[in-house]
């Protein structure tokens, strides 16, 4: 099969990707997911915390939660999408709990209400401490099952087909995409709308607490799209990935320290009180810095995560999941304080779009993590990712379905995948080079703390490694690992550019040369135009 039509392609199966999927499918639309894994391979399945919704309007309000959210990302966030967000957070916990997810309940039949750092009050709604696991398997079961949706696992999206780069049209508009099977077919998808849902980039950095999947995907595929990148130079490290030498990527919820565990140096010593009034619960973006910082003025290789004062019956209820995993690792957590260090967790810039996920290209949408929306600023307040990957959904496909409804010109067919010219590559080394020498640079040089200098070398590394791939790509058949390679040396280079463009330290981005925050928050906006030309 070298073609293929559907009315929306949806690339990426996390919960934007799945949930956005159903509602589509609801409204009659038919539905191609494009996947690189099996169908529930994400970072939105791997979540532990929850999300952060006002529930309790007793003791919480929307504008807590609004000034919350602005505190912790520096005031760079954008009040409209803040507010947006958090209003429209009940209503989507209960679209959800309508398609069967279950969420912890206390013993009078109320959601169960976690503290993580940078809150003022209880308002993550969780599924004890799997609440990725719950949502991915509730979505994944109802998504199999509609005959409306097609799934397509194991199948890669190179790039999408818009009407300007092949001028089938006047008018520019993303029309499909490009898609490679596992056996190394490229299909060309037809589709009224496409959706990028692709989550975020973790595996840019040598260190996340992300999967595999995670290689900025999204971001790339958009951007040579034509759409603008905002403020990806803020990726948050989240502060606490256990430190263990058989267990890689193991992520420590943030809710850990919302019910009252503490970071201590090795030699038992607290360390938060010195960074942030609110100690071990203060925002990610400090406490990942305050850790990095005594990591190498002790020249340790981890802090502690102390759970070992709380009653520990409360340890084994509260965080089942984690206990087990800890246990298995032979740590104790009623006994035995965590080792842990921080790793690259989310990325708060993404691609430009509004908070219902348009962009500047008619007929592309984005939800989830690889968009721009503003609510996060220059730092993600903790679970309030998984708020803008489920409100988003909803929101994106209603404004996918007024688009498939709109008039719009004929576009003629859409020119196959060529492969004139290329060959079956032998040196995948080049590649496996390539791909840890960037991820060794980015970890480096444009790390938890930056500087000039740093940033230099890593562009000019990085562009010589790009000019490399270029070489291959066009000169090779395509291959999974290569599109990956290739993708994560673009926006690599991406967030390096926006780190060079800002001035300042703000948020997630700490720059020695620029220690001091600038009065006025302004966004750094990257275009296509600039890198591609």
């Amino acid at each position: 099969m070298q073609f293929k039509r559907t009315d929306v392609l949806v690339i990426g199966s996390g919960l934007s990707g799945l949930f956005a999927s159903l509602v589509l499918a609801e409204r009659g639309l038919k539905v191609l997911i494009v996947t690189k894994e099996e169908i529930d391979i994400s970072n939105s399945h791997v979540a532990q915390g929850g999300i952060a919704t006002v529930i309790d309007l007793h003791q919480d309000s929307f504008q807590k939660h609004i000034e919350d959210t602005i505190t912790a990302g520096a005031g760079l966030n954008r009040r409209d999408a803040v507010d947006f967000f958090v209003k429209r957070g009940p209503e989507t916990i209960e679209s959800l709990r309508g398609l069967g997810v279950h969420f912890s309940t206390r013993d009078d039949g109320n959601l169960d209400l976690g503290w993580e750092g940078g809150h003022t009050e209880r308002r993550v709604v969780h599924a004890g401490d799997i609440t990725g696991n719950e949502l991915i398997s509730v979505l994944k079961e109802r998504v199999v099952k509609d005959r409306r949706i097609t799934i397509w696992q194991h199948h890669t999206a190179i790039d999408l087909i818009t009407t300007r780069k092949f001028t089938l049209a006047a008018e520019n508009r993303a029309v499909g995409a490009y898609v490679l099977t596992q056996e190394g077919a490229v299909i060309t998808v037809e589709a009224g709308a496409v959706l990028l849902a692709t989550g975020g980039c973790g595996k840019v950095y040598l260190y996340t607490s992300n999967p595999d999947v995670a290689t900025g995907d999204g971001v790339a595929i958009g951007f040579r799209a034509g759409v603008p990148a905002v403020n990806m130079e803020m990726v948050q490290f989240h502060p606490t990935i256990l430190y263990h030498e058989k267990v890689r990527s193991m992520l420590l919820s943030e809710a850990l320290r919302g019910e009252g565990g503490i970071l201590r140096t090795r030699d038992g010593r607290t360390f938060m009180e010195k960074y942030h009034p609110m100690k071990s619960l203060a925002p990610r973006d400090v406490t990942a810095r305050a850790i990095d910082h005594e990591l190498k003025k002790r020249g340790d290789d981890f802090v502690l995560l102390d759970m070992t004062m709380l009653d520990p019956d409360f340890i084994v209820n509260r965080f089942p999941n984690l206990f087990k995993k800890c246990f298995d690792a032979g740590i104790d957590m009623r006994r035995d304080p965590i080792p842990v260090v921080p790793a690259a967790h989310y990325m708060c810039g993404g691609l430009q779009c509004s908070p219902e996920g348009t962009t500047c290209v008619p007929g592309l949408f984005v939800a989830g993590e690889v968009a721009h929306t503003g609510l996060h600023g220059a730092n993600r307040l903790a679970s309030n990712s998984l708020l803008e990957a489920a409100v988003m959904a909803r929101y994106a496909a209603e404004e996918i379905v007024r688009w498939q409804a709109a008039p719009k010109d004929a576009v003629g067919p859409l020119p196959l995948w060529n492969e004139e010219g290329v060959s079956d590559s032998e040196e995948n080394v080049v590649v496996k080079q390539n791909w840890d020498e960037i991820r060794h640079c980015m970890w480096n040089y444009v790390g938890i703390v930056r500087s000039d200098r740093r940033l230099e070398r890593a562009l000019k590394r990085i562009s010589l490694i790009k000019q490399e791939i270029t070489e291959y790509y066009w000169n090779f058949k395509v291959t999974r690992d290569l599109l990956e390679l290739r993708n994560i040396t673009l926006v690599a280079e991406i967030i390096v550019r926006s780190a060079m463009k800002r001035k300042e330290s703000r948020g997630l981005h700490y720059n020695t040369d620029h220690p001091q925050k600038l009065a006025d928050a302004h966004d750094t906006e990257l275009s296509p135009e600039e890198l591609l030309g």
